[in-house]
């Protein structure tokens, strides 16, 4: 994996759609399909609302009303963004130059050990 890693604005431009060069290829991978790519997603799609949550604390009334808000917002966004993360994930996959069909890169390598150590049990 080469070690060029891009900047801030880089980044932000990466995040809004915006291809990265050639060279950041092997970080684009990385970050789409590497150990945590999942969590970085999900946080990634939280910040922008993180300040519509902190304003319904300003809206008068009980706080448990308030952090219903909160939840009722919550729950169908996560459910919602995980389920859409594979589109998205390719999206950004083809918009840097790579090939789709590397985001099951991870499950074609679980699935081959597990038939490599079935191989190795059994003989067949």
């Amino acid at each position: 994996m080469s070690a060029e890693r891009p900047g801030f604005l880089q980044k932000i431009g990466y995040l809004l759609g915006r291809p990265l060069p050639a060279s950041m290829r092997d970080w684009v991978l990385e970050d789409l399909t590497g150990p945590g790519h999942i969590r970085r997603y999900v946080i990634r799609g939280l910040i922008p609302v993180i300040p519509l949550f902190v304003a319904f604390l300003f809206i008068p009334g009980p706080l448990w009303v308030k952090l219903g808000m909160v939840v009722l917002l919550l729950i169908p966004f996560l459910y919602f963004q995980i389920a859409l993360s594979r589109v998205y994930r390719r999206h950004l996959l083809v918009n840097n130059g790579l090939d789709a069909s590397l985001l099951d890169k991870v499950k074609i390598q679980r699935a081959d050990s597990v038939h490599d150590e079935y191989r190795e049990r059994y003989g067949r």
